[in-house]
């Protein structure tokens, strides 16, 4: 594995830190989150989607894609 695939696992998990962050912050508010939270949430998840492919693919192994 080069040194950036060896940087994709620490990637991923300051990804799923800040996303489970901001879920528990919009878990403790009253109501409904905010439009932008509900965005910046999906857009970690497409990320962390996109890294955990990225990882699969360089260890050989093919992502869920078809």
């Amino acid at each position: 594995m080069d040194d950036a695939s060896a940087d994709l696992p620490s990637l991923l998990d300051r990804l799923k830190e800040a996303q489970h962050a901001l879920i528990e912050d919009a878990a403790r508010q009253v109501g409904l989150p905010s439009t932008a939270i509900l965005r910046r949430i999906a857009e970690l998840e497409n990320v962390i989607a996109a890294v955990l492919a990225l990882i699969e693919e360089r260890q050989g192994r093919p992502s869920a894609d078809p």
